[in-house]
């Protein structure tokens, strides 16, 4: 049998291990990718750590895939060997519950996570159900489309569905892995984009991005700032920093609503006064679906939203995944097959 080189996790807290495994076989159902490239997400520490309950070891993590078909099932019909394209974090749903009988396949009660759920795109190879792949542009390296299959899917879903209107103030809180991209999304959809960070440093960056105003959290209220351009319709919360969450409702306008994608165990206070008296909202937003991924491939291609990597090969990945973990990243750590 053919073989491929695959990073996994043993157990719980366990470290990388470069191994040699049989390339799997597709299902009826399943497609088989020949991995080009797979982003390091932050997530990916509850494959490394054992933190989702349920996990079975050995796994390969990785949710931020982009490769080509080298392989399909039997019952495949749409996907043809040679085709472009991505996985991200939704693997697969039920089709059964109530979520997915009202077509809300990312709200699956049972649904798939790859490199979770299923091994994922820190190898050669992959499998991965026909419900979640996505077509990929021809113009996208692989390496730069990779991340966009979790951080970008993740802040322009976010976004496009939040309700807000081109002109509106947008204020997108943190300016790293989520947050780099999430001034470029705005910014293209027309948003008036406020970049909030921490330190006079970030300021070059964040209009270079495509922020029109920088707040720096080191020397201003972010929320007065916001109050004196009016108030901001939306606060994307890309940084898992609570407090600063809370801080910020008070800069949020009447209607308006705080989205929260950057996830932190700490509660975060709101004061609820404040809340009921102007209307506004605190709402999180998970991923997406493989449509939801190809909608974010397809407008990234055409405005020209790129993400900053730093890349490794495949036989660095306990390097590249400590990268990420360091926080040091310039902004995603993507790994790269063939070295």
């Amino acid at each position: 049998m053919a073989r491929m080189k695959a990073a996994q996790v043993n157990k719980a807290g366990g470290n990388f291990e470069l191994v040699d495994r049989e390339i799997p076989q597709p299902g009826p159902r399943q497609i088989r990718i020949k991995v080009e490239a797979c982003g390091i997400c932050h997530s990916d520490v509850l494959t490394k750590e054992g933190m989702w309950p349920g996990i079975q070891y050995p796994r390969i993590p990785g949710h931020e895939v982009a490769g080509r078909i080298d392989a399909v099932g039997s019952a495949i019909t749409a996907w043809k060997v040679g085709q472009r394209v991505g996985v991200g974090w939704h693997a697969s749903h039920c089709f059964e519950c109530e979520a997915c009988r009202r077509g809300d396949f990312i709200l699956c009660a049972v649904g798939g996570i790859s490199g979770i759920t299923y091994d994922g795109g820190y190898a050669e190879y992959m499998l991965a159900a026909s419900e979640a792949v996505a077509g990929m542009p021809d113009d996208l390296p692989a390496e730069e489309a990779a991340p966009l299959l979790c951080a970008g899917i993740t802040v322009f879903n976010a976004l496009r569905n939040a309700g807000a209107r081109s002109g509106d103030v947008v204020a997108i809180q943190g300016i790293g892995g989520l947050g780099h991209l999430a001034i470029q999304y705005a910014q293209k959809m027309g948003f008036h984009t406020v970049a909030i960070g921490r330190g006079k440093d970030k300021e070059t960056l964040a209009k270079k991005l495509g922020a029109k105003d920088y707040v720096d959290t080191a020397a201003v209220d972010a929320a007065e700032q916001l109050k004196k351009l009016g108030g901001a319709k939306i606060v994307l919360a890309t940084a898992p920093d609570s407090k600063s969450m809370g801080e910020l409702m008070g800069g949020v306008k009447p209607n308006g609503k705080l989205i929260v994608i950057g996830a932190s165990p700490e509660p975060i206070q709101i004061n609820g006064v404040d809340l009921l008296s102007q209307r506004k909202a605190v709402q999180g937003w998970p991923s997406g679906t493989a449509m939801d991924s190809e909608d974010t491939l397809r407008f990234s291609s055409m405005t020209g939203v790129r993400p900053v990597i730093e890349k490794f090969p495949l036989s660095k990945a306990s390097e590249a995944y400590d990268r990420m973990l360091s926080g040091k990243a310039r902004f995603r750590v993507v790994l790269t097959m063939g070295a």
